[in-house]
């Protein structure tokens, strides 16, 4: 299903949260959208891949990294994993690596960058959790569309 964000801003824009970040595309597929799962993380990946193998299917996982572009939050085999499972896309407030391979994906990725340094892996974070980044809160079970022009929040399914 086809749609841009300017014209869900059109017609809902008083129930809609619009993200402040402008985040950069990685993915192949450039417009994506779906119920929103969190995980909360600081330059360490594990929760990351836990949430990627077990959030439902069609999904938006929002990543709160803390903003942090001191290492890569995500690469190539954490993408497949996503598109293997059917998720429609994520969106990681942090970096990631293998961008050549991640633009192959069939899968929405958003970042704020690169990093080529892998992350920590302690275990350390929290999933399913409300998130604040962006000037705006990220609810688990609310429903995220982004396209080229911007990510957008609504409490409910629009489309």
């Amino acid at each position: 299903m086809g749609f841009k964000t300017t014209d869900l801003c059109d017609e809902y824009a008083e129930e809609l949260s619009i993200c402040q970040t402008e985040f950069r595309s990685f993915g192949k597929k450039q417009a994506f959208f779906g119920p929103i799962a969190t995980v909360k993380i600081f330059e360490d990946n594990v929760l990351l891949e836990e949430a990627l193998k077990t959030v439902p299917e069609r999904s938006v996982l929002v990543v709160d990294g803390g903003g942090s572009k001191k290492c890569a939050l995500m690469g190539d085999r954490l993408g497949e994993i996503g598109v293997s499972r059917g998720l429609s896309g994520i969106i990681i407030n942090g970096c990631v690596r293998d961008s050549v391979d991640l633009s192959k994906l069939e899968f929405g990725i958003r970042a704020l960058g690169t990093n080529p340094l892998k992350s920590k892996k302690e275990g350390k974070g929290t999933m399913n959790v409300i998130l604040k980044f962006g000037e705006m809160t990220w609810v688990p079970g609310e429903y995220v569309y982004a396209d080229e022009d911007g990510i957008i929040v609504s409490p409910r399914k629009i489309l």
